[in-house]
């Protein structure tokens, strides 16, 4: 046993007990009543970073949410490693589908089960406690700062601020993120590309009140009605998205590129079972793989209007309301889609109601190059724990900030995931693998000594 997986071994419980502390923190960045909880989980990371070995460490205020900022130089003359990552969860909604309290992180099936397990919290406690292994036996090689946020589950709003406020203190020479997943267990992937987001709520107004619907139904527009048929046109028969100008600035992928891609070990029947469908759906043309990873796509994300509640009452609504995604692709400019859209779906509405729509959040697609001494680092160090080289791979995701990042402090961000598929990270049951989050642990203190020797 190499003396990584010693610390490890010796360490592994009491790894579990820290990060369990602050997975029950439950800090939901969407709702006002967990602010405390915010502040109360960045506090948990500034003791949890000292006690690893930072020299320093401080939570600093934004607009919305703090941010933590940690680093250890050792020397002001070597290269710089920004790890970046996020302490706030998703809501757990909807708590009934949860076979344990979602903040109660259990341990069942090899595999860690509560909010945040992965996505963040356990991800980005792979990096503190790799921090740690280096620092306890005198290894690390370069300069680490640490900047984790608690908004990026809202899009991040206060961090491009942050950055440009803060951006000589953030001076780095690459950023490092686990925040995204592998292909799967055995097959160890790099994510060399994200998806943009649009993100827009859209609100169809009728009748002034709600309207008995045996006196007025067929003879007054009834607004659910008409946001479901404007939905459904946002998009043919082929599955292509009908917004005019919607394409234009579309990278397509090379004939090569598709190649690549279809190399990547994909089992369709396989990623069928895990979410329990029968079929796949979306662009005509393309393979699954090739869907979520280079082409765009829209989606609703939730839609009401009218009674939902238990039994009968017999409105016509006088409102319908829907939150719509839209993932783009390099080169598409999420404020241009966010304008070609609001355009659109307000042409489509008849007259008798009106439209209104508002974005919520957004940001822009990202690409890595595969020839970056990062790209390389980070592909001799899964080599080396996983015993194969990684898959480079785009992922169908979005982490906004990735790309600002790149704009505001001209610096390439590596995406070392240690996810998978099956974490069903936004959902219930959310859960991270023990063998990834010790394997991650592992994984890390490579990247930094192949960086260092790349870099140089």
């Amino acid at each position: 046993m190499n003396q990584i997986n010693k610390y490890i071994e010796d360490n592994k419980d009491r790894f579990l007990d820290e990060l369990f502390g602050l997975i029950r923190i439950p800090s939901v960045s969407s709702k006002s009543e967990h602010r405390a909880d915010m502040q109360s989980a960045a506090e948990y990371l500034k003791s949890s970073l000292l006690d690893a070995g930072a020299d320093k460490a401080q939570v600093i205020p934004t607009d919305g949410h703090p941010v933590l900022y940690a680093e250890k130089i050792i020397d002001p003359s070597l290269p710089v490693v920004l790890v970046y990552g996020h302490y706030d969860v998703q809501p757990a909604e909807p708590f009934e589908l949860w076979k344990s309290p979602p903040f109660e992180p259990e341990i069942r099936q090899g595999r860690i089960w509560a909010r945040g397990a992965d996505d963040d919290k356990g991800q980005l406690f792979m990096h503190v406690k790799a921090f740690e292994y280096m620092v306890s036996f005198d290894i690390l090689p370069c300069n680490v700062k640490f900047m984790i946020e608690g908004e990026e589950e809202i899009g991040s709003p206060s961090l491009g601020k942050f950055c440009r406020a803060n951006a000589d203190k953030l001076k780095c020479d690459i950023i490092l993120v686990s925040d995204t997943s592998m292909i799967g267990k055995d097959v160890p992937s790099i994510t060399t590309g994200l998806r943009g987001l649009s993100y827009l709520e859209t609100e169809v107004i009728g009748p002034e009140r709600d309207l008995h619907s045996g006196l007025y139904g067929g003879a007054v527009i009834n607004p659910v009605n008409v946001l479901t048929k404007m939905i459904a046109s946002l998009t043919d028969e082929k599955n292509r998205i009908t917004i005019p100008g919607f394409y234009d600035d579309v990278l397509e992928a090379s004939p090569k590129e598709r190649e690549e891609m279809a190399k990547a070990p994909f089992d369709v029947e396989r990623y069928k079972k895990q979410i329990g469908v029968e079929d796949l759906g979306g662009e005509a043309g393309y393979s699954a793989i090739e869907r979520t990873g280079i082409r765009p796509s829209i989606d609703v994300n939730g839609i009401w209007g009218g009674h939902t509640g238990e039994g009968a009452k017999t409105i016509l609504p006088s409102t319908a309301h829907a939150k719509i995604s839209m993932r783009l692709v390099p080169n598409q400019s999420s404020k241009k889609i966010d304008e070609l859209f609001i355009r659109h779906f307000k042409s489509l509405a008849p007259p008798g109601v009106k439209v209104r729509t508002k974005v919520l959040h957004g940001g822009e697609g990202y690409v890595f190059p595969v020839d970056h001494p990062a790209y390389l680092a980070a592909s001799l160090a899964y080599e080396e724990t996983f015993g194969k080289k990684p898959v480079p791979f785009r992922s169908g995701g979005s982490i906004p900030i990735i790309s600002l990042f790149e704009q505001v402090l001209g610096v390439k961000s590596i995406l070392m995931g240690f996810g998978l598929e099956s974490d069903a990270i936004h959902s219930p049951n959310e859960n991270f693998p023990l063998w990834n989050f010790y394997k991650g642990i592992e994984t890390i203190p490579l990247f930094y000594k192949y960086f260092i020797e790349k870099a140089e």
